[in-house]
């Protein structure tokens, strides 16, 4: 079970939600900016040779934080913290946004971004929002030593109190992970597969590939009719996963 979507990413305020959306991404598919995904059922190793990737690159260690019923997850809200050798990021990421519609302050400069994602012929936004960490403070927030609620920016405490009412975060929050993140890239660049690893040993496989809005579909069908020319599967169930991944992150 793995995810394809069509997400449409931009700065600022430019995004928004529904049927007048989706007339301006129409109006401006030329100018905009979207990332194909595909989501692969072969094995990794079928994949990687069949479709002749490049070496991964480095990789990511992400957990998550949410309760033992997933309440944020529930809510539409996502808590990540990526780590490397030496540094760290927390990001809070909001679904179903009406980004045109946010306040002015809602984002501030270098700190988050807008996007759209697109499934299907529905639209709808979503708001990250990101705060650097130290190492230090980021194992902390793994061991239990230190609150999620503490680490958060100004913008995303102020976001989750005034825009989505979820003041404070769930007392019992608990690390999920981790997962391990890397990417292959196709021999001639056209695009890349992320790989996201659970600790079970489980993987998501995810075909990458950014073009404009107005070349999403035919950019997705070249690429799934170069799938099936190779014998690589792709996944017959499209839909978000996010929940199903969570789910089995739980502790048993």
């Amino acid at each position: 079970m793995f995810l394809r979507h069509i997400a449409l990413c931009c700065i600022g305020s430019l995004a928004g939600s529904g049927v007048g959306i989706a007339a301006r991404v129409t109006d401006n598919a030329a100018a905009l900016r979207t990332e194909v995904q595909i989501g692969l059922c072969s094995p990794l190793s079928e994949v990687v040779t069949k479709l002749r990737l490049r070496d991964a690159g480095p990789v990511t260690t992400t957990w998550l934080f949410d309760d033992a019923t997933l309440s944020l997850q529930r809510r539409g809200l996502r808590l990540r913290l990526r780590m490397d050798a030496r540094t760290a990021d927390l990001t809070l990421k909001i679904a179903d946004q009406d980004c045109a519609q946010l306040p002015a302050d809602a984002i501030p400069e270098g700190q988050g971004k807008c996007e759209l994602d697109m499934h299907g012929a529905s639209i709808v936004g979503a708001v990250s929002l990101s705060q650097p960490l130290s190492r230090d403070r980021a194992d902390a927030l793994v061991a239990g030593r230190a609150r999620v609620q503490d680490a958060l920016s100004p913008a995303q405490s102020r976001f989750l109190r005034e825009v989505v009412r979820v003041d404070p975060l769930p007392a019992a929050l608990l690390p999920l992970g981790p997962l391990a993140v890397a990417s292959r890239k196709a021999a001639n660049g056209s695009y890349a597969l992320d790989i996201t690893t659970l600790p079970n040993g489980d993987q998501f496989l995810e075909l990458t590939r950014k073009v404009n809005v107005d070349r999403a579909e035919s950019t997705r069908n070249r690429i799934e009719q170069e799938l099936a020319r190779q014998g690589v599967e792709a996944c017959v169930d499209q839909s978000g996963q996010a929940a199903f991944k969570m789910r089995k992150l739980l502790p048993r």
